[in-house]
């Protein structure tokens, strides 16, 4: 062994010094000096690691991966990451950084540090510089579970499905019983539509925890998509009846559409409402509930009165402004001409495969998608999030793109990248495919606002615009809480500009690539199915099938609050929902403006 002096001053940081080095070219020799060192400083967290990483180096992961841990529970005495922990949990995000940050200096591989700066990074949006660190962490621990489980977050939020998988099968590896790796899992199996382990994976769960409102809810959501909707409703039931005050298992039972509910859910409702313990995001939940199930009893104003107030403590929430997007839409205008498009022939992914179904939510977009499923050449997946999230990121990729307002800098991409970000999507979208199908849909209603980035990176995709009359549409957004996004419906002002913009682009280019887009308009769908879907498929160059007009038997998994009504024959019923509200729609008519007269697009 190399021998060290403990009793002269600074000798414990020569005695660390001497182990580093001996790492590479004696690994043996570092451990021996690594238990030296514990011998006379049990627990200390630079001992721990010394020893970790000597054992990494002999092969010995297991012995590693226990000392790596004990080394990252020592961290756990280390006043300033104690310091920071507590900032975290106080959310005092600023001091939390600075402290982590003094620690990263000291010590700049220190996983517990790192892990801890990833969740302010994820509180501040910076999911990339989250990854980083995280990826960081795992370098120095790889067994690390708690930046696995944010890992598997992060990369969730980036749209990178295939990633988070990996990340939590890497902590069910080390601990199999890992309930929120199990529940993570679960919902991210069924993000990607593999419903049927998604099923197995909260079963599981639910036997191990039977009282957890969360997870029947979860459950609930999987079993409606799959077209189970009465074992749905007995999850939200059984949630509601573990938490009375659970809001969101109030809606999701209200939001199945084809459920109305009782006298005794609208008492209940109401007392939820009413408790001392309910916070905004139980009361918004609850208002939209109540508002459902007072509009299924015709009592409007007071229906309206339930959606109004769920809407403005939501707004308050969010951080929408709505001259963002008509910025946006200003420069789309003046950035895509057809000549921009001339130049860029010939470039992006050549692949025919995606049709994108995009438009305002709530206009039939699930429908269309239905029908389009129900072909046989046509594989039907979801609302994927890909478009948008490839748009930002080749923005962060190109720092001399920084400060450029979005599209202007798409201007700026190379035939390369443009045909790596269109080859990007069709891999992500890969995940959400089951089968040979030649073409498959992207029914992300979003979409909308790039769709000069899907001409630019895949300029042979199809485009079908699902459009509905700006009232009907808008007040069934207003009446609507999204799981997530959707900022712009929390408001009839709100709703009216994001539809006018919406329009204001579309008609734009109809004019910049005329023949590439093609219109749905979901009143002409109900009155003439068989012709709307015939003019549809001609669109796509797909030959006509029976199959198309019976989509309601087709039981493949919908995820969208349209769930039900889409496992039905085409009906009347929602048609005219927006008329009994009339009399309180005035803020929305003013914001429509010239978009309620020429909806469709004459």
């Amino acid at each position: 062994m190399v021998g060290t002096d403990f009793g002269r001053s600074g000798s414990l940081e020569a005695a660390l010094d001497n182990g580093r080095r001996l790492l590479a070219a004696d690994p043996a020799a570092a451990e021996e000096q690594a238990r030296e060192i514990l011998r006379r400083n049990a627990g200390n967290r630079d001992g721990l690691r010394l020893l970790a990483a000597a054992l990494r180096r002999l092969g010995r992961k297991e012995e590693a991966q226990e000392q790596e841990m004990r080394a990252i529970e020592a961290s756990g005495q280390d006043p300033e990451l104690v310091e920071s922990a507590r900032a975290i949990r106080e959310e005092r995000w600023a001091d939390a950084e600075r402290r982590l940050r003094r620690c990263l200096d000291a010590q700049a591989d220190d996983p517990a540090a790192l892990n801890m700066l990833a969740q302010v990074a994820v509180q501040a949006g910076a999911l990339d510089a989250a990854e980083t660190l995280l990826r960081d962490a795992l370098q120095s621990v790889p067994g690390f579970v708690p930046a696995l489980l944010k890992l598997g977050e992060v990369l969730t939020r980036l749209q990178r499905p295939r990633e988070a998988l990996a990340a939590y099968g890497a902590v069910l590896r080390r601990k199999p019983d890992h309930v929120r790796a199990e529940a993570a899992l679960a919902s991210l199996r069924a993000r990607i539509g593999d419903y049927a382990a998604a099923v197995e994976l909260y079963g599981a769960l639910l036997a191990q925890q039977p009282d957890s409102p969360g997870l029947w809810m979860s459950y609930g959501h999987v079993l409606k998509t799959t077209g189970r909707p009465d074992d749905a409703v007995a999850a939200y039931r059984r949630a509601a009846g573990i938490d009375p005050g659970f809001g969101e298992a109030w809606w999701s039972l209200a939001n199945l559409k084809t459920v109305r509910l009782g006298e005794e859910d609208l008492a209940a409702i109401e007392t939820a409402l009413a408790g001392p313990d309910r916070d905004d995001k139980a009361a918004v939940n609850l208002h939209f509930a109540l508002g459902k199930g007072l509009e299924d009893q015709r009592r409007f104003e007071s229906a309206f009165g339930h959606y109004s107030e769920g809407n403005r403590i939501r707004r308050a929430m969010l951080d929408h402004d709505p001259d963002r997007l008509t910025d946006e839409v200003d420069e789309s205008i003046r950035l895509f001409t057809r000549s921009f498009f001339a130049e860029r022939e010939g470039q992006g992914a050549q692949a025919a495969d995606p049709i994108f179904i995009l438009g305002m939510p709530r206009a039939g977009s699930t429908l269309i998608e239905q029908i389009l499923s129900s072909h046989s050449q046509v594989e039907g997946t979801s609302e994927l999030p890909y478009i948008a999230a490839l748009a930002r990121e080749s923005v962060a990729r190109n720092p001399e793109f920084a400060g450029l307002p979005y599209p202007r800098m798409l201007a700026a991409l190379q035939p390369g990248e443009l045909r790596r970000l269109g080859e990007e999507y069709l891999e992500r979208a890969g995940a959400h495919r089951k089968t040979a199908r030649l073409f498959f849909t992207d029914k992300q209603p979003n979409n909308w606002r790039d769709i000069g980035f899907i001409r630019l990176i895949l300029p042979r995709a199809r485009i079908v615009d699902a459009r509905r009359h700006p009232l009907a549409c808008c007040f069934s957004n207003f009446k609507q809480h999204f799981a997530e996004g959707q900022g712009f419906t929390y408001s009839l002002g709100d709703m009216g500009r994001y539809y006018r913009d919406y329009v204001r682009l579309l008609d734009h280019f109809e004019e910049a690539i005329p023949g590439r887009i093609h219109r749905v308009i979901h009143e002409d769908m109900v009155e003439d199915s068989e012709a709307e879907i015939r003019r549809l498929l001609d669109y796509l160059e797909l030959p006509f099938e029976p199959a198309c007009l019976r989509f309601y038997e087709n039981d493949r998994a919908v995820r969208t609050p349209s769930a039900g009504q889409v496992r039905q024959p085409i009906n009347r019923d929602g048609m005219d929902q927006w008329k009994p509200f009339e009399p309180w729609l005035d803020p929305l008519k003013a914001a429509l403006g010239p978009a309620l007269v020429s909806w469709r697009g004459v």
